[in-house]
């Protein structure tokens, strides 16, 4: 594209073609019209650009397309002074020497006309088809909203919605958001900034994610230049004031040419120019910046083995950077990306970055989904020439799009939407975990078992006790791998929920809106327990803060608050009073009770051994008489919560035999929390639901004769402190 002026880092071309004057554009546009038989010289750029990929397309309908637009248009003028259908033209020449089809194309020079012209959808589908019709449609219902502070939530939800339905949408929208940075300057600074805050903080992404590089290397540029003019200003002195920067790579590419060609291998070697962001970022990693650190060597051959065999002449031949390797052939980034990255030391010490691609990986590597074509076309035609069976069969619905699409539909909450979309995109690598049955997971780099959980069980996840990443049990706040294989862990109390320290593990936009979305639906209610099989940490909401009420790490929550006396089985001094079992002790009858008065008026019964008790008391607490109900104030079907530690030595499906125990003593888990072994001894804490307070020995018991238990008690919790 034109954007070498502007952008260090475009690709290198064998043959350069002459920059584009859109005012000329503009003034030929305005001409008037052509013949029937020849192509408009307005978009004879474009056409060049497209036969150059494309060398049998019919550019009949980009005539018609162009006719209409400028005809449309006519009149209409860009705040640069420009004819605006230079704007249309612009982005479809973008578009064009990325390599777009034919019907991407049509769309984008037809853009704005159902937007700003008398143009209607209807005309639009008459005359080029219900695919164009598509297009300018989602295109168009992008631009309906303003970019404001408090529209873009709906703006970018819209977007996301468009691009689900057909990834063309988000091409021609990025090519029009790069044409506009390029003629940002006519406005006034503090538009520049709120465009270029947008742009870095969601466009920019999304074209990584696209794989769009040569765009989004450009934009970057451009948002640097508005936002952080001064260090813009001294990137860019930097690379003018570079006495022959690529002398030293010059020389390494020299020699890495004629290594392969003694090798027999074929291949074209290159040299790469960063761009000024990635000039700035070398310099903010290395500081004083060297003669390779200006530009990459980029090596272009025809099949992935060939990769590998350069790989091998230059690590064989020149003393390679082990830690600079990295194999993006084998295991592709999220975003279709394929290279191998090494590095080599060339003379003098000059280290070099080399990028090994085949011709084919680096047309995709620079265009994206764009250089994919359309994948909605079925041509017969086209079957020799099919991707190979290992590729992706939908290239514009790659496995994140897909869950931003899933997720995007349960985020009622624009503030929500927003939060977790500039999450998501802010992640940069993908790892995929694999589930015990043999199905994956495509998860962001740094997601825990809480993610995995969501991404497999969407709700039912609520009910998460713990999980097993690779055979051992772990807690759900444990950050997975890439490879990584992970089962997580459900319990069988389906009306319990998630803890809100769960949002401190989460990174998915699927897991924190499902988590959000239940603590809403549920404000009085928490799980009831540490959030994690294996974890120590506090996973419930009890009293506030304040009250010395709260409970230690690894208690469960108390019993859910119910107006009445009678609810819990106990009876109080205050009748009126809603009473609680308190989750520190879960007493069960017969214990001893005392209880204490917290906010709101409710009364929280403890066993009176229960260390709390003493502590409420050291603060001056004024005890509440509690007994366990009898005769006809005793609710016989209330059952009862209890709390049992399990100590035992360590050793295999552990975990599932304690389960299989507390089971078959009619008990259900509320929730539970293993702790790391320690000497060889794991320490296990459940929290219970009984139906009859009569069954607990019976499920004590059933506990200890699980092989390798040797001690199952009553939980007593220290006493918080502060």
């Amino acid at each position: 594209m034109s954007a070498e002026a502007a952008d260090p880092g475009a690709p290198l071309r064998r043959r350069s073609r002459p920059g584009i004057d859109l005012r000329r554009l503009g003034r030929v546009a305005l001409r008037g019209p052509v013949s029937r038989d020849r192509l408009p010289d307005a978009i004879s750029h474009v056409a060049e650009a497209h036969r150059a990929h494309h060398p049998d397309a019919d550019l009949s309908i980009l005539r018609r397309a162009y006719v209409l637009a400028e005809s449309s248009h006519r009149g209409q003028m860009r705040k640069s002074g420009e004819p605006y259908i230079t704007h249309p033209l612009a982005v479809t020449l973008i578009l064009a020497e990325l390599g777009a089809e034919t019907t991407t194309l049509t769309a984008s020079l037809l853009h704005d006309t159902v937007e700003d012209t008398e143009v209607t959808l209807d005309q639009v589908r008459e005359q080029f088809g219900d695919e164009v019709c598509f297009l300018v449609d989602g295109v168009t219902k992008l631009e309906k909203v303003d970019y404001g502070a408090a529209a873009e939530p709906e703006t970018f939800r819209k977007m996301l919605v468009a691009t689900g339905n057909d990834v063309r949408v988000m091409s021609i929208k990025l090519a029009d958001r790069l044409h506009n940075m390029r003629t940002l300057g006519v406005m006034r600074p503090e538009k520049q900034a709120r465009i270029a805050k947008v742009t870095r903080d969601v466009l920019i992404p999304l074209a990584e994610r696209l794989g769009v590089q040569a765009l989004k290397t450009e934009l970057e540029d451009l948002v640097f230049a508005i936002l952080h003019p001064e260090e813009y200003a001294g990137t860019r002195a930097l690379i003018a004031a570079a006495k022959g920067p690529d002398d030293l790579l010059e020389t390494i590419a020299g020699q890495v040419t004629q290594t392969l060609r003694e090798a027999g291998i074929s291949a074209e070697v290159l040299i790469r120019p960063r761009h000024f962001v990635s000039v700035h970022r070398v310099r903010r990693k290395r500081g004083e910046l060297r003669g390779t650190d200006f530009g990459r060597l980029l090596v272009l051959v025809g099949e992935d083995a060939d990769c590998y065999a350069v790989l091998g002449e230059l690590h064989t031949c020149f003393t390679p950077v082990i830690s600079e390797f990295k194999d993006f052939v084998a295991a592709p980034k999220f975003n279709l990306y394929q290279s191998l990255h090494t590095a080599v030391v060339g003379p003098e010490g000059a280290v070099a970055e080399v990028l090994i691609r085949t011709h084919r990986m680096h047309k995709v590597a620079e265009a994206g989904v764009v250089a994919l074509g359309n994948p909605y076309a079925q041509d017969p035609a086209a079957a020799p020439q099919a991707e190979p069976s290992d590729e992706r069969v939908d290239p514009t619905r790659p496995g994140w799009l897909s869950r931003l699409l899933d997720w995007q539909e349960s985020a009622t909450d624009p503030d929500t939407f927003w939060t977790t979309l500039r999450d998501d995109l802010a992640q940069d690598r993908e790892i995929t975990v694999f589930r015990t049955d043999g199905g994956t997971l495509g998860l962001p780099a740094g997601a825990s078992c809480v993610d995995a959980a969501y991404a497999q069980y969407g709700d039912r996840a609520h009910t998460a006790i713990g999980a097993r990443v690779n055979g051992r049990l772990a807690t759900l706040s444990t950050v997975l791998s890439d490879g990584d294989t992970v089962q997580p862990l459900l319990a069988q109390d389906t009306a319990s929920g998630p803890s809100p320290d769960w949002l401190d593990h989460a990174r998915t936009p699927a897991a924190r809106i499902a988590i959000t979305g239940w603590l809403s639906d549920h404000p009085d209610e928490a799980k009831p327990a540490p959030e994690t099989v294996g974890g120590t940490g506090p996973g419930t909401r009890d009293e506030p803060a304040a009250s010395p009420e709260r409970h230690a790490p690894g208690a469960a929550a108390p019993a859910r608050c119910r107006s009445g006396h009678r609810a819990t089985g106990v009876v109080v001094e205050d009748p009126d009073a809603p009473v609680r079992l308190a989750g520190c002790c879960t007493p069960v009858p017969p214990d001893e009770l005392t209880g204490f008065v917290v906010r709101g008026g409710a009364v929280t019964v403890h066993r009176r051994e229960c260390p709390a008790v003493a502590a409420m008391r050291e603060i001056g607490r004024a005890p509440v008489g509690a007994r366990w109900a009898d005769g006809e104030d005793r609710e016989s079907d209330a059952g009862c919560r209890v709390t049992l530690v399990a100590e035992s030595f360590g050793r295999p499906r552990l975990l599932a035999d304690l389960t299989e125990a507390i089971a078959t003593a009619d008990a259900a888990i509320v929730a539970a929390t293993v702790e790391p072994p320690s000497e060889q001894r794991v320490r296990h804490t459940y929290t219970l639901q009984l139906p009859d307070a009569a069954g607990l020995p019976r499920l004590m018991r059933a506990m200890r004769d699980v092989a390798g238990v040797y001690d199952v008690s009553r939980a007593r919790l220290p006493a918080p402190t502060g």
